[in-house]
């Protein structure tokens, strides 16, 4: 596990990191993404412990 978080901060230092980082900051400031994005955390949280 400890390595995925390297390989994680790795990513988030990187253009592309950085560059994913800005379109999820834009997202979660519109409204709308943002319930689409409560709905969906929603749903996933609901599925855990049913597998």
């Amino acid at each position: 596990m400890p390595r995925m978080m390297e390989r994680i901060k790795q990513f988030a230092r990187s253009p592309q990191g950085r560059r994913t980082a800005g379109q999820a900051r834009r997202a979660a400031a519109d409204p709308r993404r943002r319930a689409q994005a409560q709905r969906l955390l929603g749903r996933l949280r609901g599925h855990r412990g049913h597998h």
